[in-house]
Order: C-alpha cells, then structure tokens, then sequence
C-alpha cells in the first residue's frame, strides 16, 4: 500500500480547496513547516508520529477518502471523510482547511463547523472552536439529532455518541480548557439532557463533576456520583468511569495510575487524577503529575490540553 505524505495529499486533494480556505476569515496564524500549533506555555507542536501498527490503515482509510473526493468533490460526507482521516494521521491543520472547505460549499450544515470546531480545539484556538460550535448549535437547533459514525470503530464497532451531543460536549471542554467552569457546565447539561448512550454520559458526567469541583459546588458534584458504580458497562470510555470512581472513594487513584500502559489513556487519567488531587488540597502534587503529562508529549490528547491549561494557569498565577 503506498504511503502519502501530506505534500502529496495537497497535490491530489487539498489544493482545490486553497481558494476557499483563503476566503474565510478563520485563518490560520503561520507555523514552521512540520509544526502544528503551540503549546499555551509556547511550546512548538510538532506533527506526531503515528503509530506503525495502526498507520497502513490509517494511510488506506485516507487514500480512500482522497479517491472519493476526486470522484465528487460537491458531497458533504465525502468532504467530512477526508477531514477526519486527514486529522487521523495527526494533520489538524490540513483537516480544518478541509472543513473550512467544506462550511463554504454547504453553510447550513452543522456537521462542517463541529468537526472545524474540534480540530480548533486540537490546535488550541479555544475562541474558535467554541464560535465554530455556536454556529453549529444554531443550524442543528430545529434538527433531529443524529448518530455519529465513528471514525476509529471501538472493538464493537457500535457508534457511542450523536451530532448534538459531540457539539455541546467539545464546546463544554473548550470553556472548561479557557476555566471558565459556569459556562461549561451549561453545555454539559444540554449533553446530559438528550437521550446518551452510556459511554457518552459517562464521559459527559466526567467533565461536569470536574466543573462543579471547580466552582466549589461540592454538594451537587457529590450527588452527581450517586449512580455512579462498577457495573456500569461501557465500551470504550472506561477511564472516565474509573477516575469517577476514584472520586467517589470506591477506586484507589496510585493504583489505577500503575495499571494504565495505554498513552492517551495515561494523559486522560493522569489529568483526571491530577485533578483529583489538586480539588483535596495537595496542589504541588497535581502540578507535578500535569507537568509529567505535558513532559510525555502526547500532545493531541485532551487530558494533555487540560494539563498544559492547569500549568499555563498555574505560570500566569506566579
């Protein structure tokens, strides 16, 4: 199977989309090439490296979408396939053209601006990202939700959260990120409203536990736990459901931090645990696990963008 490197992506498929990604005013700030973004501690970002034994699929799933778009280039889902798959091979700043692309052959479509909007995220734009989910939240608002197909299939290969939920769900995360903890949690509850699958409720009530932790509303985070136990079967989001046990007292946090080899799994326990300790008051040991995290260099991650916010915010305290 042969390998493209982005170069050769942009000769067979980003190039077209050039002319519309310089007619946005969401543009981009300039970036060595190799460089992503950087970090909120100034940091550069470098394209990561894919994992050899996922990278042939990841490199076919792509030249699929690349054969797609060529054959119709008009098609929203199309357009949405070779974003993800861009993004997938860690070029976020590719795929948010390609959404970009994509917002202006089909402006009234939701989908384009919550996939801009997560890749935003990825490349710490927080403003943009939550302006691109306010725009979807508008045009989705008088829309049934809807299942979104995943890109990277768990072992079911069952599908764990929807349009509406992945909107409200990534607008809270980027609130959270800049700390403003009340806003965030106003996005979550309109997630945890819809009917969610237990993964993505799961996930949801993580991240509004943390919010409320944060505003000192210790109360209702400890009434949000009450349902919260070791049977709840989940098929891809179990970290989230073992950090919340620790919060509930039924996990040991040094326990499961050792039993995790997984890397994105690392940096969202690690955040999560961080955290854990930092709302009970041992703050120097909080810091030192974000800054383990941010030393790791998994950098895509959400747990590490939360970790590297706590220490940007922690640089700007003094």
């Amino acid at each position: 199977m042969k390998r493209f490197s982005i170069k050769q992506i942009a000769a067979i498929a980003i190039m077209p989309m050039v002319f519309f990604a310089c007619r946005e005013t969401h543009e981009l700030p300039h970036v060595p090439s190799g460089v992503q973004a950087y970090t909120l501690l100034g940091d550069t970002l470098r394209t990561p490296q894919i994992n050899p034994e996922v990278y042939d699929e990841y490199n076919a799933n792509l030249l699929q979408a690349i054969m797609d778009y060529r054959i119709d280039p008009e098609d929203p889902d199309v357009i949405i396939w070779l974003g993800r798959r861009t993004a997938y091979l860690g070029e976020y700043r590719e795929a948010v053209r390609i959404f970009t692309e994509g917002i202006f052959k089909h402006s009234d479509d939701p989908r384009m601006y919550r996939h801009r909007g997560h890749r935003y995220l990825t490349l710490r734009m927080f403003d943009m990202a939550i302006q691109d989910f306010e725009n979807a939240e508008s045009q989705m608002r008088n829309m049934q939700d809807q299942i979104e197909p995943d890109g990277l299939p768990n072992p079911e290969g069952i599908p764990t959260s929807t349009l509406k939920s992945n909107v409200w769900y990534h607008k809270g995360l980027a609130l959270y990120l800049k700390g403003d903890f009340e806003s965030a949690l106003q996005e979550y509850e309109k997630a945890l409203a819809l009917d969610l699958t237990e993964d993505m409720r799961i996930a949801t009530t993580y991240w509004y536990y943390m919010a409320l932790k944060r505003l000192g509303r210790d109360l209702e985070a400890g009434q949000l736990l009450t349902d919260i136990t070791p049977e709840i079967e989940l098929i891809e989001n179990d970290v989230y459901l073992d950090l919340l046990l620790v919060f509930k007292g039924v996990f040991d946090a040094n326990r499961l931090m050792e039993s995790s080899a997984d890397a994105l799994q690392n940096a969202t326990l690690g955040y999560g645990i961080g955290n854990w300790h930092y709302i009970n008051g041992r703050e120097d040991r909080a810091i030192e696990i974000w800054q383990e995290i941010y030393d790791g260099g998994n950098w895509p991650a959400f747990g590490f963008i939360a970790a590297e916010a706590e220490l940007a915010r922690q640089l700007k305290r003094g």
